[in-house]
């Protein structure tokens, strides 16, 4: 074993994994290749060619790495796992009236404990991933903080990961721009793979048509909330939707029908299978409180603190202050808000440190919060 230790590389075939595992052999590390299966598109009944990470192409790729470098690979099987959990939970969010974020799901709950399983089951002491983000001990608590490259950044999607996980994880690739990563790989011998397209779909649904997935995942779904109304803010009922898990929040195009004006999908009300529609200030918020969090810097906040809370993982950011109150978070912003979606993640930066994140589970406004408050109420 070498001396700097042994370590269970999670290789997508893509070109920040392959990275990464050829930089920890230079090295020194012993590594070992391992990539996940989590899901055969073909089953799904999508229109699109399998592509990305569970391709075979894929597989192939990462294969060929460990080959060049003599390291073993081994494919293992999480498809059953990962489908029982991740996707069984990104119908459940859609038809809950949610906007699940079925990446943070998995990192979350299926590839770290996968890799962490088998890497013990390997004499691995540590694990690996091409993800831009970096990790360091502080305190006794694993922080992870952003990439060095701030667009290609995704600690965002990585707030639900254990501090027992964090424990044992490398970010190589954290610490470069993407550009540089490009040039390793060129440099590496792998001209083709810097080259490569990436994809930034769903892996299960690389087509990206989330309602045909949710339609061919339950076939009487169509059938079941088709013809509920789209009404304005007032209740008045502006026509009639195709379904309400059809639908997200801050959506504008693919409505069906015409408004004469900009509309968007302010709230939807699954209970009542009715979508509000409003002008874009009607998507304002001031705050949104936060559920099923995790947190990382510190083991929980004693005091509200100020914090850059994301509410995707395009957004860049707003200043807001966090309350928390056991197993909830208040979140309270400077200035407004625009399209708050709950079941999408909200993750909280103390600078470029990650403090943690959460579900979000409602959004409000100053005066709604107020009355909650007075009411007893906050949910």
């Amino acid at each position: 074993m070498s001396k700097k230790g042994r370590v269970l590389v999670a290789m997508s075939g893509g070109i920040d994994s392959t990275v990464t595992a050829v930089m920890l052999h230079e090295q020194g590390y012993e590594v070992v290749g391992i990539t996940m299966k989590t899901w055969d598109y073909a089953t799904s009944g999508g229109s699109k060619k399998e592509t990305g990470c569970c391709s075979l192409d894929s597989i192939n790729d990462a294969r060929q790495v460990a080959v060049d470098l003599g390291f073993s690979h081994f494919i293992i099987d999480i498809r059953e796992e990962f489908g029982d959990f991740v996707i069984n939970n990104f119908v459940d969010e859609y038809i809950a009236g949610r906007t699940p974020n079925p990446c943070v799901l998995c990192n979350t709950h299926i590839k770290w404990e996968a890799l962490l399983k088998r890497a013990d089951m390997m004499d691995c002491e540590w694990i690996a991933t091409g993800h831009y983000a970096q990790v360091r001990a502080q305190n006794n608590r694993y922080v992870i903080s952003k990439g060095l490259d701030e667009n290609k950044d995704q600690s965002y999607v990585l707030w639900g990961v254990s501090q027992s996980c964090l424990s044992r994880t490398m970010f190589p690739v954290g610490r470069f721009h993407k550009p540089d990563i490009k040039q390793m790989a060129r440099d590496m011998g792998y001209v083709e793979l810097a080259n490569k397209n990436e994809s930034y779909e769903i892996c299960f649904v690389p087509d990206n048509d989330y309602r045909g997935f949710l339609k061919r995942r339950l076939p009487d779904l169509e059938q079941r909330v088709d013809g509920g109304n789209f009404v304005d803010a007032q209740g008045h009922v502006l026509g009639k939707h195709k379904g309400y898990p059809f639908y997200t929040i801050g959506q504008r195009k693919g409505l069906g029908t015409a408004f004469g004006k900009p509309v968007f999908v302010t709230e939807i009300h699954p209970e009542t299978n009715t979508v509000v529609l409003g002008e874009e200030k009607d998507l304002e918020r001031t705050g949104m409180w936060v559920g099923k969090l995790n947190l990382q810097k510190y083991e929980q906040l004693q005091a509200p603190m100020n914090a850059i809370t994301k509410v995707r993982y395009k957004h860049d950011g707003e200043s807001s202050i966090l309350t928390q109150m056991g197993d909830r978070m208040k979140v309270e912003f400077m200035a407004t808000v625009s399209a708050i979606a709950p079941g999408q993640s909200a993750v909280f930066y103390e600078g470029d440190d990650m403090i943690g994140g959460g579900v979000i589970f409602s959004n409000f406004s100053v005066n709604e919060s107020r009355k909650a408050e007075e009411a007893g109420v906050v949910s």
